[in-house]
Formats: structure tokens, sequence, C-alpha cells
């Protein structure tokens, strides 16, 4: 028997407010008992569970783990605007001229996660060859 990823936790400065925004870039929801102040908050999306507890150090270098995102209902780069308009900023710009590449983005707290091609655009890069 194996084991299973119950949840990826995150440690923040401020759970609730990163699990809003990542309810958000997933379109999940927090958890009924997830308040502002609370030391951890829940993210439950159909993608995912993300757990955010209270970790009152700052982040100093890279991730050593990132999360990275297709998009299922627009295109990589109409991901990426709605991400920035959420409060991600960006951090590398990773496109190349002929539509491959991904971007990396940064959460509110400075975590690095990328944004790649959606399926859609790769099955038609695939009968465009």
């Amino acid at each position: 028997m194996s084991s299973l990823i119950r949840h990826v936790t995150m440690d923040s400065a401020d759970p609730y407010v990163l699990a809003t925004f990542w309810a958000g870039v997933l379109g999940g929801s927090l958890a009924d008992d997830d308040f502002p102040g609370d030391p951890e908050a829940v993210v439950t999306a159909a993608a995912a569970t993300l757990l955010f507890v209270r970790n009152n150090e700052r982040k100093t270098v890279k991730n050593r783990i990132h999360l990275d995102l297709q998009p299922q209902d627009r295109t990589r780069d109409e991901e990426v605007e709605r991400l920035l308009s959420l409060g991600a900023t960006l951090h590398g710009d990773h496109r190349r001229p002929d539509g491959s590449g991904w971007v990396t983005l940064l959460d509110p707290e400075g975590n690095e996660f990328c944004v790649e091609r959606s399926a859609g655009e790769l099955a038609a890069r695939r009968r465009d060859r």
C-alpha cells in the first residue's frame, strides 16, 4: 500500500490572506471555520487541497517546491493576466516566440509558482506540426 498526498502545506505570515488568494487562483473555497487571524486555513479545490499555517519567519530563498498551474478554460496568457489581477506579481517571463514556455509568478507572500500553456494550446501546437 502506498501513501497519498492529503494536502500541500505552505508556511505563511497570514494564512487567511494567502489562502484567500489561492482559493481565487484554484477556484476553490476556504473551510467554513477559517477566519482572519486564524493560525491556519485550508483551501479545497478540485485540483488540490492546500493548508496554510502561520510561520513568523520571513521567506528568504527560492522555494524548494512550487506549483505548476495549467489553465483549463483559458489560455496561459489569459490566466497570467487573471492571476496578476488577483494579486500575483511577475517574477520571470519564459514565454518564447513560438508560443512555448511558461511564466513564473509570485503569490502575495513571495512564493514562486509557474503558469504553463493550457491543454488546448498544447493540442493545437501538436496539430500544427
